[in-house]
């Protein structure tokens, strides 16, 4: 099996060789030569911080011949003698050099940068006139690295935006938080756009994260909205925030090829900090020699070896991430294409990730330009193998004294726990004792294929008979399906059945997007106006296909009990849109905004089907008063006001209006004469079931000093969402199920955001940037009940015992007792304080205590060059937030010493506290967890020119995950929701990449 695995994985990259170089072949076939007296004309375009810039226009002016310039600033063209080059850049001055074989330009920024183009959804607006708070990442302040997912681009780079990963596997997601959560039940992730195309909340099997199946290294920048000016033209999806991806365009010019490649080493940086052999030994010894069956003592269960079972199933992981691109004219059919190919392995062993990417991009015009056209094409093809994750928390549970392997062991010859009958030796498994971590992870596949495509074709035709008035027709599309199988081998201990087993899961997605809109943009220069008017009309439909396969063994038998009521389930739901927006901006200066959006969900029944969503803005852009305008040192300095809805739908079950029917399990069937007949229970269910809705507050204020030589922002905001979709409990009696789905509580999001930007040394050879930001948000629960009432303690969230929603504090408080401690400062096993006073612990004296979400988070990002090295970094802080060591609770007596026949590796917790049952709901397990980490650091080198001047190369080199400062005495102190259950560990990752332009 391993050999086919070879083979495949061979003839896979050979045949994507293959295409790669026919690819290069046939484009490269397309560079004109020209017949008449010219030179051949090698450059590079810098920009004001003397870093090459990527996309600059090259074209000989008073002619469409014309080139771009690479990741590394050169390109080559041909030009007669004495022609003039015209060199622009979108937010630079342009630049006219006259021809000479070797140029160096050098394009200034236009003042301030602020005509820089920024998407905002339905259309774009400049950067100096934006009304809401907007963020944007450029392809240069991207993270850099070992990057198998886009929002790992963006960490750390935006005030407000929260990026935790979901642990360390090949392709894991992350998950991202704009300015908090405003939801309790409903989904807290921000609406992700591609090009135009709305990504789904759809889950796709197979794929353990479905951002991972976007090439990052396609991506050309984010714009993030923030606030509800921002984002309430997207309505009932924007509750969140917006998350805007553009991915990169073909450029006019002869063809340039890029190359990247890079070659990562993970390793492991930290394991859970558990007893040595030795010091297991040590501890049972001093345990005394009591007995587990009355006969046999404890000591006599531990083995003579010497095992440290997570160095066992770690391993160091090599990666590859090699790209290709072209990028283009065909006369006037400006392209991109590029086609990626990744093998990532994780560091647990037997896992691994390969992902083959292709991208079109087409951006054609007709017409003289009237009609613009934009065709998107993306295609993943994914093949997973699955590591058994169970094996992360065996390797701390299981004894240490015991070997990896037993050669008399039944169970593909891997220690487990069992004993042998001393007459008829047969082995009997202890099944309550854990696996042996080893065994999880080889006796153990689960491996997936999955592929994806997404794209869209963007119409955008500017009417003859009205000037100023435009036409758009987006119609796009995002495909998948995901297919695998379990393998679990019959002698393998960790299944428990009789045969094996082999399941298979599959499913397929198909979601469809159908956008119209008209945009009026006009300048009354008599009344110092312009107006930009957006009226439009969306169509969006979700549908999965989800194959539900009953568990089979591995000689093809059905395990009893496993076969599903229904084997397929097609889940669907459909949203129309109406929207409008209006910008009227005076004098330059005074921008009012405004945009109405109503949606219409099938998820709600016809008579609360439709939500509106309205916006009003006001931006002042105060240094173009006349007091103002003149000034040397104040480049930009803008107010913004605003005030929106949005609503939120994603993240409950379609049509939760509609009553649903459980049949019962086949040991509840019921007689009627001679038939058994399964029965149907109804649940309970709200009829009126409505949208969430969430109106926001903004004040922000845009500044930049010295030539924008150093820029930022402030903004406070307040959030506010109401008819929150949450399950809460139902009176007994009522003769349905205890909970219920419906419109109840309030939750309140406030906070401040500060981002800076400088350029501290802005010189030929040496240049220092920094960028730091900082952001605040404290949530509260206002309401979770229709009516008022005292005695709702909250409800019950996390692991069902440690966490709580309660009105008055933050969502997802800790719900703990308060650990008492002797004079020593060490904790007293069972004895808390008597919160209400009345002389018994028990539930009542529990108490919520600290957030898992931190109050402050911060980003710091740095770059230091000298020549052509450049040094650069990025730091992250998160303050205020706590975890539940759930790994440490674990550290017992009672989880070492049991009266089930095995011995059980321990946390070395257990040497401190001397706990002998469980104290799960101590807040001694509530720790704190803000850290300081430093993501990124990096090296690089531009070689420049090489190969007779026809190859622009550069270097580079990063470490991620370089250190981290916590008091958090668990693995990694940043884990989502504040309960640590072993997670994937993030491993340290460092890199080496080649950029290569061929010019």
């Amino acid at each position: 099996m391993i050999r086919s695995n070879c083979n495949y994985n061979r003839t896979r990259r050979s045949s994507l060789l293959s295409s790669l170089l026919l690819l290069c072949l046939l484009l490269c076939g397309q560079v004109s030569v020209t017949a008449q007296t010219s030179v051949t004309v090698q450059g590079i375009v810098y920009n004001d911080h003397q870093q090459p810039l990527e996309g600059a226009s090259v074209t000989i002016k008073g002619t469409e011949h014309g080139t771009a310039t690479g990741s590394d600033g050169h390109f080559s063209i041909q030009a007669a003698e004495g022609a003039i080059l015209k060199i622009t850049h979108v937010g630079y001055q342009a630049q006219e050099i006259a021809v000479s074989q070797n140029i160096t330009a050098v394009l200034q920024p236009e003042k301030g940068s602020l005509s820089e183009v920024v998407v905002i959804g339905y259309g774009t607006q400049q950067k100096k006139e934006l009304t809401g708070a907007i963020a944007t990442v450029n392809a240069d302040d991207f993270q850099q690295g070992s990057i198998t997912s886009p929002e790992q681009l963006i960490s750390g780079k935006v005030a407000g935006v929260s990026i935790t990963s979901n642990g360390g596997s090949p392709g894991a997601g992350s998950v991202i938080r704009i300015r908090g959560g405003a939801s309790i039940q409903a989904s807290n992730n921000p609406l992700i756009v591609i090009d135009g195309v709305p990504l789904s909340g759809n889950n796709i099997y197979g794929a353990s994260n479905p951002l991972s199946l976007i090439n990052p290294g396609d991506i050309a920048s984010f714009t993030i909205l923030k606030d509800a000016a921002a984002t309430a033209i997207y309505g009932s999806r924007a509750s969140n925030g917006v998350i805007i991806i553009t991915t990169k365009k073909g450029k006019g010019g002869s063809p340039v090829i890029q190359l990247n490649s890079q070659l990562s080493v993970s390793k492991i940086e930290k394991t859970v900090d558990v007893l040595t052999a030795g010091e297991f030994r040590q501890y049972v010894d001093s345990l005394g020699q009591g007995s587990y069956d009355g006969t046999h003592t404890y000591a006599s269960l531990m083995g003579s070896a010497n095992t440290n079972w997570q160095n066992e199933i770690y391993q160091t992981a090599l990666s590859t991430d090699n790209s290709l691109s072209v990028t283009g004219a065909l006369k006037h059919l400006p392209y991109r294409i590029s086609a990626a190919y990744l093998n990532q392995d994780g560091i647990l062993r037997t896992d691994n990730l390969q992902r083959v990417t292709g991208s079109i991009a087409l951006t054609p015009t007709f017409f003289n330009d009237k009609l613009k056209v934009s065709l998107n094409l993306n295609g993943t093809s994914s093949h997973t193998r699955f590591a058994n994750n169970a094996a992360i928390s065996s390797s701390v549970y299981f004894d240490p004294t015991q070997p990896v392997y037993d050669e008399n062991s039944p169970y593909g010859g891997y220690y487990e726990w069992a004993s042998v009958d001393a007459n008829t030796q047969a082995v009997t498994l202890n099944k309550l004792a854990p696996r042996n971590p080893l065994a999880l992870l080889e006796l153990y596949k689960n491996l997936s294929d999955v592929q994806r495509s997404y794209g869209n074709l963007q119409l955008d035709y500017q009417l003859p008979f009205v000037t100023g008035l435009h036409a758009n027709l987006n119609l796009g599309y995002d495909v998948a399906k995901g297919s695998g199988t379990i393998d679990v081998p019959a002698m393998a201990a960790q299944n428990f059945l009789d045969g094996g087993q082999k399941n298979k899961y599959s499913n397929k997605i198909n979601n469809k997007v159908l956008e119209f809109y008209l945009n009026y943009n006009k300048d009354l220069e008599k009344l110092k106006s312009n107006i930009n008017l957006v009226a439009g009309y969306g169509y969006y439909s979700n549908e999965s296909t989800n194959d539900n396969y009953p568990n089979i063994r591995a000689n093809g038998d059905t395990i009893a009990g496993s076969e599903p009521s229904f084997p397929i389930d097609k889940p669907t739901n459909v949203l129309l849109s109406y929207y409008g927006r209006l910008i009227y901006t005076y004098n330059t200066r005074y921008i009012l905004a405004a945009s109405l959006r109503t949606d219409g969900s099938s998820r709600f029944a016809p008579d609360t089907r439709w939500g509106v969503f309205p916006s009003l803005a006001f931006t002042w852009r105060i240094n173009q008063e006349p007091f103002l305008k003149s000034s040397s040192t104040l480049s930009d300095l803008k107010l913004r006001l605003s005030y929106g809805v949005t609503g939120n739908q994603d993240g409950i079950y379609d049509y939760p209006y509609q009553s649903i029917y459980s049949y019962s399990s086949n040991a509840s069937k019921v007689q009627f004469g001679d038939t058994y007949y399964n029965m149907a229970t109804p649940a309970a269910y709200d009829a009126g079931i409505k949208w969430e809705q969430t109106a926001t507050y903004n004040a922000g204020l845009d500044y930049g000093f010295l030539n924008n030589r150093i820029t930022g922002s402030l903004d406070f905001y307040f959030k506010k969402t109401k008819d929150l979709l949450n399950t809460i409990p139902i009176p007994a009696g009522s003769n349905f199920s205890s909970t219920i789905l419906t419109n109840v509580g309030n939750i309140e999001n406030k906070g401040v955001e500060f981002a800076i930007s400088a350029a501290l040394i802005r010189q030929k050879r040496l240049q220092w940037n920094v960028n730091f930001n900082v952001a605040y948000n404290n949530n509260k629960i206002t309401n979770l009940t229709a009516t008022k009432d005292s005695t709702y303690a909250g409800t019950m969230t996390g692991n069902g015992i440690i966490q709580i929603n309660s009105v008055g504090y933050n969502t997802n408080s800790f719900y703990v007792y308060h650990q008492q401690y002797d004079q020593n400062g060490k904790p007293i096993e069972g004895v808390y304080a008597d919160i209400n006073g009345d002389g018994i612990i028990n539930q009542d004296d529990l108490y919520r205590y600290k957030s898992p979400f931190p109050k402050f988070t911060y980003g710091f990002s740095t770059d230091f060059t000298v020549g052509k090295w450049t040094l650069s970094t990025v730091l992250r802080a998160n303050l205020g937030n706590y975890m539940y060591n759930n790994i440490a609770t674990g550290a017992i007596r009672s989880n070492i010493l049991n009266p089930l026949g095995y011995l059980a590796g321990v946390v070395s917790d257990v040497l401190y506290t001397g706990f002998k049952d469980g104290q799960g709901q101590s807040d001694y397990y509530i720790q704190n967890a803000s850290f300081l980490k430093m993501d990124n650091l990096g090296l690089s080198y531009q070689v420049g020119k090489v190969f007779r001047n026809k190859v622009g190369l550069s270097l580079q080199a990063n470490c991620q995950n370089v250190f981290t400062v916590t008091k958090y005495t668990g693995l990694d102190p940043e884990i989502y929701g504040g309960i640590d259950n072993v997670l994937y560990p993030r491993p340290r990752i460092y890199t080496l990449s080649l950029h290569a332009s061929f010019l």
